[in-house]
């Protein structure tokens, strides 16, 4: 219940900044410059936020005063429907101050604006919720958009492995910088610090930003090297393995293993 509460503060704070902020961007940009058929501009314009997407997803990630807000949507060791609204109101509220500078400096049409939300959402929900994704099918799937097992891979405590797949919608962004991760193994889900801790509520999630100096990922160091993941899984499960052609997915790994700490501070 506490990810429902969570998502409707989110919600609220959304609504109230983001479409001022964009309606208030203009209609300027780097679009209205080129002359471009409306097809052509609205393919341009799905990808230019999708691209511009990843490195806010990235920044998020390696920037500490962003990773603050993102931390609280990767404490969830159980990826499932509800981790798709986990995300603190900070960072939502920062998100649409983002919305807003995609809109005034790309100039992209407000129809890809909103198609491009929608599939992000649709695809976030489609990521975190299937878990019989057949493999063959995904394998192929992948190489076009997002799926299960990518981002499921972003959301392990091996470091390797976190600062891979930032990608919303297409994947070709993670290929092209070389940061796509796909077959790896995957023993445990969450964040660092947080493995130990009982889950959250809804107070302990809003506070998370305010109350704790959390480090990015790249700032720490695995007890185990990521060349060992499979490993350490063996050991943390009793020889039960997530990995490429193994039978497990990686939807449930938070429950499936036990809450050992894989990570020391240097």
């Amino acid at each position: 219940m506490h990810d429902l509460a969570l998502a409707a503060i989110s919600a609220v704070v959304t609504a109230a900044l983001q479409k001022p902020l964009v309606d208030r961007a203009g209609h300027g940009g780097l679009l209205h410059h080129v002359n471009l058929p409306k097809p052509v501009r609205f393919v341009a314009s799905v990808l230019l936020l999708d691209y511009t997407l990843w490195w806010w997803h990235r920044l998020n990630h390696i920037a500490p005063p962003l990773w603050r807000f993102h931390l609280v949507h990767h404490t969830d060791r159980d990826l499932d429907v509800f981790t798709a609204l986990r995300f603190h109101f900070g960072e939502m509220a920062l998100a649409a101050f983002f919305r807003a500078a995609q809109v005034q400096i790309l100039g992209v049409d407000p129809d890809a604006l909103v198609w491009c939300s929608a599939c992000c959402w649709s695809r976030f929900s489609f990521t975190i919720r299937t878990c019989a994704c057949p493999k063959l099918f995904e394998r192929e799937l992948v190489r076009l958009i997002v799926t299960p097992r990518m981002h499921g891979i972003h959301h392990s405590l091996i470091e390797k492995q976190t600062n891979s797949n930032w990608s919303s919608l297409f994947s070709c962004w993670d290929m092209l910088h070389g940061t796509f991760a796909y077959d790896a193994a995957q023993p445990v889900i969450g964040a660092p610090d947080w493995e130990d801790s009982d889950e959250p509520g809804l107070g302990s999630l809003l506070a998370i930003p305010f109350r704790r100096a959390p480090e990015p990922p790249r700032s720490r160091r695995p007890s185990q090297s990521s060349d060992d993941a499979e490993s350490l899984a063996r050991v943390l499960a009793n020889d039960r393995v997530i990995g490429a052609g193994h039978e497990e997915d990686v939807c449930r790994a938070g429950r499936r293993f036990p809450r050992v700490s894989t990570w020391t501070t240097p």
